[in-house]
């Protein structure tokens, strides 16, 4: 039986049609390991047929073709992004003079953590991934990688809108450049410290300290770049990141039952990632290893994000918009549920639905700018600004805690894997390094400022 949203009268998702999105959950985290053939040839096929039945349910049953379309469209956004920088960072060959040491590995986090909020977690991931495995090939180990997933892929891009998209859903919606940077600063902070120390101490039991044919290469500095002028197509692709209707109204735009969805950034991102791609200098490319398996990999996992996730987000908002929702909306709830959701789905439609139900418990509107403007400001609506901050960190930080949290994961891990590293699978990912050592610091960023 359907069901229909209290104040707009649109048709609901049975319960049931969240399955498909539970199932390709399951077949990610139990796939490699138990049926590990059947998971490499078939799951592109079962991931595409759920998503096309969970769209094609949307369009024949409930007849709503804006949903699907609206998925279609940011699945294309996502994937264009992702292309772009991959195909610009790729044509970059950074290499690091160093001795390879604990303080070395930390500095080098710490920068790509910061690089985070300039290029976004997605560029600093593909900047930096492969310096950072070459200056520990000798000692490289799986910690290595998931501690980068932690730093530089999720956690790291939470002081800008650039950072994260969920971030960048709240600037275009009206939220400050700058409120990020002021409210979120410190929690992130406690929590790169805590996560680099935690580093520090495993890295430094690694007894494999250094490349046994290091030599001195202080006179050449210690790092050098190659394919500097790829830097060129990274800036273009993060000016192109602001090309936004709602930024900027007089963009073409396709109109779409009321909906105006513009396409001018996703075609200067895809002429970029082209034109990166035939401009590469070769022999950049072939000491970067540059293949195309992490890019396939990424766009047949994410089908099933944006694909099957629809009726499950549109619940999810629906029972926060609720009256019974609405009693729910605390700062801790907020941390916890965004955090929860941004783990296992998209964390940027997540981000969305719980500003959505945030802002309606104060009877405030995501549609109007003015009012968003008001909600982060604070002032008139109480407990606001801490409801977002919560929403924001946990957003950001719990999409570290799976591979499918947050779209660098899972290329990060692909790339490790090309380099001939043995990844922990989904399950051992999350009980042998994301609950033993990111779920603390999580909770303790709780415990400080939400609870």
């Amino acid at each position: 039986m359907l069901d229909t949203l209290p104040a707009g009268g649109t048709m609901l998702p049975p319960y049931c049609l969240a399955l498909p999105f539970i199932t390709l959950l399951l077949m990610i985290a139990t796939g490699p390991l138990l049926f590990p053939h059947f998971w490499h040839k078939h799951y592109p096929k079962v991931a595409i047929l759920l998503a096309s039945f969970v769209m094609a349910y949307y369009c024949i049953v409930l007849e709503n073709k804006i949903k699907p379309v609206e998925a279609a469209a940011e699945y294309i956004q996502f994937i264009s992004l992702i292309t772009a920088l991959y195909m610009a960072t790729n044509g970059i060959l950074i290499k690091i003079h160093a001795r390879t040491t604990p303080l070395a590995n930390i500095i080098l986090l710490f920068i790509g953590a910061l690089a985070a909020n300039v290029i976004g977690t997605t560029g600093a991931s593909m900047l930096f991934i492969r310096p950072y495995i070459r200056l520990n090939k000798h000692r490289i180990k799986s910690y290595h990688i998931v501690f980068f997933i932690f730093i530089v892929s999720n956690i790291g891009g939470a002081l800008t809108p650039i950072g994260d998209p969920p971030l960048f859903l709240g600037f275009l919606k009206g939220i400050p450049f700058g409120w990020t940077l002021i409210h979120n600063f410190l929690p992130w902070l406690i929590a790169i410290l805590m996560i680099l120390s935690i580093f520090y101490i495993l890295d430094k039991s690694n007894k494999d300290l250094s490349d046994p044919q290091y030599t001195n290469y202080s006179r050449k500095g210690m790092i050098s770049i190659r394919g500097s002028k790829h830097l060129i197509w990274l800036g273009i692709i993060m000016g192109a990141v602001f090309l936004d209707v709602t930024m900027l109204p007089w963009l073409p735009t396709i109109a779409y039952h009321g909906h105006h969805i513009s396409f001018v950034r996703e075609l200067i991102m895809l002429i970029v990632a082209a034109l990166a791609y035939y401009t590469s200098d070769k022999k950049v490319l072939i000491s970067n290893e540059f293949n195309f398996e992490p890019l396939y990999e990424v766009c047949l996992i994410f089908i099933k994000n944006f694909g099957t996730m629809i009726p499950a987000l549109e619940l999810i908002g629906s029972f926060a918009q609720s009256e019974w929702g609405k009693q729910l909306i605390t700062p801790t709830n907020l941390y916890w549920g965004s955090g929860v959701f941004s783990a296992i789905l998209d964390n940027a439609p997540t981000y969305l639905n719980f500003v959505t139900a945030s802002m309606a418990s104060h009877g405030a509107d995501i549609s109007l700018v003015a009012s968003v403007q008001a909600y982060a400001a604070g002032g008139i609506y109480p407990n606001s600004v801490m409801e977002l901050k919560a929403i924001s960190l946990a957003s950001v930080c719990f999409g570290a805690m799976t591979y499918i949290g947050n779209g660098p994961n899972f290329m990060v891990k692909s790339i490790a894997e090309q380099a001939g590293i043995k990844m922990p699978s989904f399950g051992k990912y999350i009980y042998r390094f994301s609950l033993p050592f990111l779920f603390p610091i999580l909770f303790i960023i709780w415990v400080l400022f939400f609870s």
